[in-house]
């Protein structure tokens, strides 16, 4: 058995993982975030630290599993972010998030100066910097809390911290060292990316870099003690959450596909190397095993449909299945939803990819008296399905299949629908915890049970669904995303027109 541990932004999971990669057994248990101003996002890190031991309990309690035969354990979780800690390995404040925003006026003020930073940080990372990042995170603290770094020893991220307490050792992997921003190239931080934000000073409490295939110690006895765990039990370096959720999915081959449809929709290609086109847009995630995902994140994903339930059919909130029922609703209108179209950008971020617009919304288009309910919950799946093709033609299309994961994969509909619009195959996964399940791959790897995650990818994958894309309902579909994109360009227009 192998356990996979993932640290998501609000809820933690903990997944069993049999010598074939079925998943055998889960265990999960939500967190709120912190009440804290506008624009911030933070945890409380030892409550995180508790959660998480509840959960390893629960999960061997419910499998019935000894654990003495968990071989190895895997760690994930959200990535990036600022967890610092001081000599004494306590928390010095609340752990900063990924979507936290509070850096944007510091970044703002270093745009001014330098109005090629962007840029520059993309031409190491090949990723757009995002606020909530480890760098920006250190710089905000430096200016506004630097008693905090004063006192660091060590800056870790979500699954960094988890690990350091089952194991005693600090740590990072290259997904994150990329992501913080680092350099995508060599797979680690990168000291010019440090001097763009001025915080060359603190680079040394960045932790060391280590492929997540590793391993990074063993379940200390302290740890064992309030887990269940067994001391010495092996554990792996771990890699971020998106990376680990591809492996999960078996997706190891360059050119291999993979949308995460969940909170956000995040879609990516894989390659051999590092992809820097096109060029200041997307973000290029680091996989384990030499490979790197070229990625378009849609950040409004299922949220759409639990804005759904609540502002248009909260009649069907109430049900005991209540998404199979919009789905039901859905399929009543027609391929094209009778000439509605949705633009989903119903985030207060606006959009990220394939163009960048922080004040873009979401909108309705075609809408007539004679269309009804059903019409406009059609054209919100499609909504989402065109935004992944538009963000897939970005990355440069699909080559092969879309390996589907995540909350939107449990449905036929939309995953057929999803085959329909982009014209690629459809493959969902058997299993519900892909995070987890590579994070458990990479300890499998880690302990030489698999000569590599090539190997581990390849013989654990099970499919669970395939769907074919329709030649009836492409000249619809090719219609809607005609409209879509239309819609999206209309909205983005008016909001230049009014910036003007």
């Amino acid at each position: 058995m192998y356990l996979g541990i993932d640290i998501g932004t609000s809820v933690i999971k903990a997944a069993l993982f049999d010598t074939n990669g079925r998943q055998r057994a889960e265990a999960s248990e939500r967190m709120s975030l912190l009440e804290a101003p506008l624009g911030w996002s933070e945890l409380d890190g030892e409550a995180t630290w508790s959660t998480s031991i509840r959960v390893i309990r629960q999960l061997l309690a419910e499998a019935a599993v000894d654990p003495t035969q968990i071989r190895a354990i895997g760690v994930t979780g959200v990535m990036v972010g600022a967890w610092p800690l001081d000599e004494n390995d306590r928390l010095l404040r609340p752990p900063i998030l990924w979507n936290d925003a509070r850096a944007q006026d510091l970044v703002d003020e270093l745009l001014a100066q330098n109005p090629d930073l962007f840029s520059s940080v993309f031409t190491h990372s090949g990723s757009v910097m995002q606020l909530g990042c480890t760098l920006p995170a250190i710089a905000w603290l430096a200016r506004h809390e630097p008693h905090v770094l004063e006192q660091a020893r060590h800056i870790l991220t979500a699954k960094d911290f988890i690990r350091y307490r089952l194991t005693g050792v600090i740590a990072t992997d290259e997904s994150e060292a990329a992501m913080a921003p680092g350099s995508a190239m060599t797979r680690d931080f990168h000291p010019e990316q440090a001097k763009h934000l001025g915080i060359e000073d603190h680079v040394h409490i960045l932790s060391p870099v280590a492929r997540g295939e590793t391993l990074a110690g063993a379940v200390t006895d302290e740890a064992a003690k309030v887990t269940g765990l067994k001391a010495g039990t092996p554990v792996a370096i771990g890699t971020g959450d998106t990376s680990a959720c591809v492996l999960g999915a078996g997706a190891h081959k360059p050119g291999q596909a993979v949308s995460v449809l969940g909170t956000t929709c995040l879609n990516g290609v894989l390659f051999d190397r590092a992809i820097y086109e096109p060029r200041d847009l997307g973000l290029l995630f680091i996989v384990p095993g030499q490979r790197w995902m070229k990625s378009m994140v849609n950040v409004a994903g299922t949220t759409v449909l639990d804005w759904c339930l609540e502002a248009l059919c909260p009649d069907i909130a109430s049900d005991d299945s209540p998404y199979e029922r919009l789905g039901e609703l859905a399929e009543t209108s027609p391929p094209g939803a009778n000439g509605v179209s949705f633009v989903p950008y119903l985030s207060a971020s606006g959009i990220i990819a394939p163009r960048i617009e922080p004040k873009a919304r979401a909108s309705f288009n075609g809408l007539a008296p004679h269309h009804s309910r059903a019409d406009m919950m059609r054209s919100i799946y499609e909504g989402l399905a065109y935004a992944i093709r538009d963000c897939f033609e970005a990355i440069g299309g699909v080559e092969s299949s879309i390996r589907l994961v995540g909350g939107g994969a449990r449905s036929p509909f939309w995953a057929q629908m999803i085959a329909d619009v982009t014209g690629a195959p459809v493959e969902v996964p058997e299993g519900t915890q892909f995070g987890a399940k590579g994070a458990a791959l990479c300890a499998a790897v880690a302990i030489g049970d698999f000569a590599s995650l090539d190997e581990a990818c390849e013989k654990t994958f099970e499919l669970k669904h395939s769907y074919a894309p329709s030649a009836e309902t492409k000249d619809a579909y090719d219609a809607g995303f005609a409209r879509f994109k239309a819609g999206s360009e209309a909205a983005l227009a008016g909001l230049r027109a009014v910036a003007d």
